[in-house]
């Protein structure tokens, strides 16, 4: 039987999901996606668990999603990733006691303190006859996992596991049909998730996550640039930042010429800040042994929506960018309840699809 999963996003300012049923092949059932008030949650961590539960529970009966299976994500740069190479060790535990003494590499902290998983990406023969293992391991504050755990266990949800943001994202966005061997053409795949507050970041070589970062950068700050251009409210300047495109010269109905250029370049101007953000991490990646090329930037999150951001974010920064197609690895859809899916739902849709 197919097993369905609700994947869940917890952003600062809104929360989304996407039901998932996996039976070798992955299927779109329901998509939902809803308001989270401010200040629950801030810089990727829980502020008010007893908030966030309250929020959960209604979003989940107002959409009447099922509460027996959940994954949720978390985007934090209090999460170390890393892929390393472990010879020579075949027992199981002496394996898990390697990961963890190379885990303390990623993140100083005592591993009390922490969550680890792992996994092993590949195995060949090394010298001797000996194992020569590729693995992926993760490993995070506890307090920051625990805090996502508690909302979830007082909303009635059960946690079925714990992912990384990026790591859906790049499940969601990369299609299978273009995965293969580590870094067979030279190049790797940039995914990016835009949100209100704060931007994921993963680079794939089409296999596994080569790089992740969490950017200190959202749609929020295109809405503050156009309310202090123009001198509005943040809710008008929202509703203006929606049908204002960030290419062309058009003028949306109801705001004056003028006022439309104001709006624009006062955008294009913390976009720019947000490229400049962007291509220092990117150039941070490449600078690692290893790295590869980039390929492209592929866009999701809700601020990847706005007209035009694509093609202005490829001008900034000269590389190929667009926003992606969360359902390229689902089978074909039936009606999807709640909604067509689109790229704001990527990293919801990616953790329903989680392993």
């Amino acid at each position: 039987m197919a097993r369905e999963i609700v994947g869940l996003k917890v952003g600062a300012s809104g929360l989304s999901a996407a039901r998932v049923a996996t039976n070798g092949s992955a299927r779109l059932l329901q998509v939902a996606a809803g308001p989270l008030p401010g200040g629950i949650v801030a810089g990727g961590e829980v502020r008010d668990p007893d908030g966030l539960a309250t929020a959960l529970g209604a979003f989940f009966k107002e959409h009447g999603l099922p509460t027996r299976a959940v994954r949720v994500g978390v985007a934090n740069n209090r999460v170390g990733v890393r892929t390393i190479d472990v010879d020579g060790v075949e027992d199981p535990k002496q394996l898990a006691n390697a990961v963890r003494f190379r885990a303390q590499e990623a993140l100083p902290i005592p591993l009390n303190e922490a969550v680890l998983d792992y996994q092993v990406l590949s195995e060949e023969p090394g010298e001797g006859g000996a194992t020569a293992r590729r693995v992926l391991f993760v490993v995070a504050y506890r307090d920051l996992v625990d805090g996502y755990a508690q909302a979830c266990k007082q909303a009635g949800l059960r946690l079925v596991g714990v992912d990384l943001e990026a790591f859906a994202l790049l499940r969601a966005l990369t299609p299978f049909g273009e995965r293969r061997d580590a870094g067979a053409d030279g190049s790797a795949l940039v995914a990016v998730a835009l949100g209100s507050e704060r931007s994921t970041l993963g680079v794939s070589d089409g296999f596994t996550c080569e790089f992740t970062r969490v950017i200190d950068w959202g749609g929020a700050e295109l809405t503050s640039a156009i309310a202090r251009e123009l001198g509005l409210e943040t809710e008008d300047a929202e509703r203006l930042k929606r049908v204002l495109a960030l290419d062309g010269d058009d003028v949306p109905e109801g705001i004056a010429a003028e006022d439309a250029a104001r709006a624009r370049a006062a955008m294009l101007h913390v976009l720019r800040g947000f490229a400049r953000e962007l291509v220092s991490s990117l150039q941070f990646y490449q600078g690692q042994p290893g790295s590869l090329d980039l390929r492209e930037i592929v866009l999701a999150g809700g601020t990847s929506q706005l007209v035009g951001l694509a093609p202005a974010l490829e001008q900034m920064i000269a590389v190929s960018v667009r926003v992606g197609d969360p359902t390229v690895n689902l089978d074909p859809a039936r009606k999807v309840k709640g909604g067509e899916p689109n790229a704001s739902l990527a990293v919801s849709i990616g953790l329903g699809m989680g392993l």
